[in-house]
């Protein structure tokens, strides 16, 4: 992989006051397209590096960004992470990208994405949904809620925090370097890490849900007419088999793949299957 391809460009695009951070690996000659990747909440634009890099080799130009009160994105002045705000972060973002990119969410980068396309489509040439249904499993969304809640009062190390995070995810191997972590806390002044995010994005309710109702997210799910792409983590607790069966019927055009070795982060679970899979389908969209 080349260095240019390998340190991607940084970006910055204004929406509703704030301004989001993001990451561009752009391709020199004969793009395919653009992709958008979407990150979950309590997540970063950094947990698509990998496949930011792997799409810009393949010949696509890709993009990520910090959602807004997501590392170096703005917090919101007044509070406002609902759906709808990150919808419409989401359209500037596109707008700046300048033509229809695949878009890529995970989780509450997926319902933004489908509420995105689904109410203000066509905006995508295709399609991805990363472990994300209209019907999101309670209990998992309730464990999440209960993880991006927990430390209210930071870690005391780095340690500390992988602990708590190896506890939440314990089938995911554990990194050999806490450097990675780095990225995702953020050091005060009285040595102690918090995480990267604004406590008031937990205000709106459950993750991956926020506020969205059901029956938002089935009609506008409906609505889907682009080539579209549902992947699930075998070892979910998000998406259930009832609930993938439903979006296949919401969306009767729609793949499904699974990723075995994964559970709700998938794209950190395994990356390698996770990226080969979008990148066939992806392909097939050309």
């Amino acid at each position: 992989m080349s260095a240019a391809l390998d340190r991607p460009q940084s970006m910055r695009v204004r929406s509703d006051g704030i301004t989001l951070t993001g990451d561009h690996w752009p391709v020199q000659a004969d793009a395919h397209g653009s992709v958008l990747l979407l990150h979950g909440g309590g997540q970063r634009r950094h947990s698509w590096r990998r496949t930011g890099e792997w799409l810009a080799e393949a010949g696509w130009s890709s993009y990520a960004f910090d959602a807004r009160g997501h590392g170096e994105s703005d917090r919101s002045p007044t509070g406002d992470y609902s759906v709808s705000a990150l919808v419409g972060d989401v359209l500037k973002i596109i707008e700046q990208i300048g033509e229809a990119p695949v878009l890529v969410g995970a989780s509450m980068g997926g319902m933004t994405s489908l509420i995105a396309e689904g109410e203000h489509g066509p905006l995508a040439r295709a399609l991805v949904l990363v472990d994300i249904v209209a019907k999101v499993e309670a209990e998992g969304a309730r464990r999440i809620q209960t993880f991006m809640s927990s430390a209210p009062n930071g870690f005391a190390s780095l340690q500390e925090a992988s602990d708590a995070i190896a506890a939440y995810n314990p089938h995911r191997p554990r990194p050999k370097s806490l450097d990675g972590l780095r990225k995702n806390l953020v050091q005060r002044p009285d040595g102690r890490w918090h995480w990267h995010w604004d406590p008031k994005v937990m205000s709106r309710g459950t993750e991956p849900e926020r506020e969205i109702g059901r029956e938002r997210a089935v009609a506008a799910a409906r609505n889907i007419t682009a080539p579209t792409l549902l992947v699930r983590g075998a070892q979910s607790d998000i998406v259930s088999d009832e609930g993938l069966q439903e979006m296949q019927e919401l969306i009767p055009h729609a793949q499904a793949v699974e990723v075995q070795a994964a559970g709700h982060m998938i794209a950190g679970d395994d990356n390698d299957v996770f990226t080969t899979e979008l990148l066939r389908f992806i392909e097939s969209t050309r």
